[in-house]
């Protein structure tokens, strides 16, 4: 029987994007929020919630009861009509170019079904990827306030901001000339190369449709923090606070930010994951000594030909390092695996270890043999790269991951980059193997030092933002208050 107190509670519901890197961050949410008494709702596909359900009850701990406080809510995800195969419910289970562009064009679709499960269940707030443009329009329509998560840091927030504001791209002659970013705090030089082609490029003078309706897409998801109520960001305000400052008071966006997300929840993983079987790569990091090892992962969807996989492979060999290099080929039964140096594996035998598919990167990362990071930039990662203290090697690729870079690079001064100068949708700018070595012997060398110890000062600092009384845990309460007040207002009209 619910209590009257229980009839007030807040309701969240959260909406992430259908992929790994989006849907992970979304979990950690909805259980910070649960442990500060929220009700809250995870609305997803059907394969999403198989996966949630496991990993919501491996990382709830027992004793904040949270297990009546966290909901799955399933949709059918609209394959065939989109021209996808029947179960495609993940972006990474779209196996070409042309089936992810289908998939990220079904998102725009979902706007009815969002209608429809508002109305059933009549939440308080509608947290919502950045990709959901539609979410905006459907929470004014329930009178609800949508808070709308990039799962980007200030930093880029407010670089691309500024670059959508001001277009100084449009003010220099070649897409290799620098130029500034206006009103942006500190010196931030980038090029044309390096900008999302939603940023860039005039859709009217697009002449590929694919192409013209993926960049239509991509600039909704710009207007969706300007008709939002807020926005969450998975940062803290010890890491970057002059872009987090600028943000809210300079550019006038009303946000909060509320991470590392992964911190918060890691005691109770660590606890889950206690007494499972220990993944090789554990194993392998447990005989080398303390700041060996290179991590070398490029996130589950930022892709490479073959040329250049063997070009990292003859990189990694020449620079002399140990490493661990997570790659998404699949190891098949008697085929030659062109992509790899004749004799490789063999010789990296006890020095490198290749791992296909999944790795726990968390607990590699934290591992104390490992040195450097080899990481395509994606937010996620950085995060936990910075927090475990490890000094990295920027090799981006899409989305906002050459801005990710700079803050790395320039403003924090924990990484160095490998020479990648093209934003590229579907398939990485190519480096070659000198450029690659030389990255990174330097983060693995007497150069890394400095590195390392300010990545480690951050990493001390996320654990006190989200500890009671930090600066991510004040903002989450003052949020959680505010949505409060809102959800009295709104009751008593």
């Amino acid at each position: 029987m619910e209590t009257t107190s229980h009839n007030h509670q807040l309701h969240i519901f959260f909406l992430p994007f259908m992929a790994p890197g989006h849907m992970t961050p979304t979990i950690d949410m909805a259980n910070l929020f649960a442990s500060r008494g929220v009700k809250t709702t995870i609305i997803t596909t059907p394969y999403h919630a198989n996966l949630l359900s496991k990993t919501l009850e491996s990382t709830q701990p027992p004793s904040d009861n949270n297990s009546q406080q966290i909901n799955v809510l399933t949709f059918k995800f609209p394959c065939l009509e989109n021209g996808l195969p029947e179960g495609c419910e993940s972006l990474h289970m779209a196996t070409s170019h042309i089936m992810q562009f289908k998939f990220i064009k079904a998102t725009t679709t979902l706007g009815p079904l969002i209608d429809q499960l508002l109305q059933q269940h009549q939440p308080d707030c509608l947290v919502a990827d950045m990709f959901f443009s539609c979410a905006t329009d459907v929470a004014a329509r329930h009178r609800i306030p949508m808070l709308a998560f990039h799962g980007w840091c200030y930093f880029s927030l407010c670089a691309s901001l500024c670059v959508n504001r001001y277009a100084p791209h449009k003010n220099v002659s070649s897409d290799s000339q620098s130029f500034l970013i206006p009103n942006l705090p500190g010196e931030i030089e980038f090029t044309r190369n390096q900008l999302p082609d939603f940023q860039k490029k005039d859709v009217d003078v697009l002449d590929k449709p694919i192409e013209a309706e993926l960049t239509r897409i991509f600039r909704e998801t710009i207007d969706v923090v300007e008709k939002s109520y807020g926005v969450l960001v998975n940062s803290f305000y010890e890491l970057e606070p002059v872009y987090v400052d600028y943000y809210k008071k300079g550019l006038g966006i009303k946000a909060w930010h509320i991470g590392p997300l992964f911190l918060y929840n890691k005691l109770a993983k660590d606890k889950a994951h206690k007494g499972m079987a220990e993944h090789e790569c554990l194993k392998f990091l447990n005989s080398k000594k303390p700041n060996s090892v290179v991590y070398v992962c490029f996130g589950s969807q930022s892709d490479f030909n073959d040329a250049q996989l063997m070009e990292i492979a003859l990189g990694l060999e020449a620079s002399g390092q140990e490493f661990i290099w997570v790659v998404k080929k699949v190891k098949q039964e008697g085929v030659k695996e062109e992509w790899l140096p004749e004799g490789f594996e063999k010789r990296m035998e006890g020095k490198g270890l290749i791992v296909r598919g999944w790795a726990p990167q968390v607990e590699i990362l934290e591992h104390k043999a490992v040195g450097g990071f080899v990481t395509h930039c994606g937010w996620n990662s950085i995060l936990e790269g910075a927090c475990a203290g490890v000094p990295m090697v920027t090799w981006p690729v899409s989305s906002e991951q050459f801005y990710n870079e700079r803050l790395v690079t320039q403003v924090l001064g924990i990484g160095v980059g490998v020479g990648a100068q093209k934003w590229a949708l579907w398939v990485g700018d190519f480096v070659r193997r000198e450029a690659i070595e030389k990255a990174v012997r330097r983060i693995v060398g007497e150069e890394a030092q400095e590195m390392r110890s300010k990545a480690r000062a951050l990493g001390e600092m996320a654990t006190m933002a989200v500890e009671e009384g930090g600066s991510s845990f004040s903002d989450l309460d003052a949020l959680i208050q505010e949505l409060k007040q809102l959800k009295i207002t709104r009751d008593s009209s």
